[in-house]
């Protein structure tokens, strides 16, 4: 009776560590607790980037992880969220060991998505007709060109 009783406790026990475990990290999946807090710290970086002259060339030069260095202080709160939620969900100290590591690595490939497209130099149209080398009209136009002629 006692091995029974002692048997079904044991079992329980192991039920009600296995659940109280969080759910581990599956790269590409984003953690319904963590995912809302790393978009948030990214969110800043790339705002503050944008922002601060000096980081915005450094990410023109493709040197996003530098840029970022140069306005993290900024983002102070927003990783701290991170870091707070990770320890909650991980373990004491998961949470800086994280920042510093998984996801400091891949914030440069978040900020160059997110950025490259608003740092490219785009062309703008112009409603003037270009100009060839002998200083006349080079459109098209066979009255452009006649006046020019003239």
């Amino acid at each position: 009776m006692k091995a029974l009783l002692l048997s079904g406790l044991a079992v329980i026990l192991v039920t009600m560590g296995a659940q109280a475990r969080p759910e581990p990290r599956v790269p590409g999946k984003p953690h319904p607790i963590m995912a809302p807090v790393e978009q948030a710290a990214t969110d800043c970086f790339a705002e503050t980037v944008m922002a601060n002259p000096k980081a915005t060339g450094l990410a023109r030069a493709g040197r996003w992880y530098d840029a970022a260095g140069v306005i993290g202080f900024l983002c102070r709160p927003e990783v701290s969220r991170m870091v707070q939620a990770h320890d909650r969900l991980y373990g004491p100290g998961t949470g800086d060991r994280y920042f510093k590591g998984a996801y400091a690595r891949h914030l440069d490939k978040q900020l160059e998505a997110r950025l490259q497209p608003l740092l490219e130099t785009k062309s703008v149209a112009s409603a003037e007709p270009p100009v060839d080398a002998t200083g006349g009209v080079s459109s098209g136009d066979p009255s452009a060109a006649a006046d020019t002629a003239q």
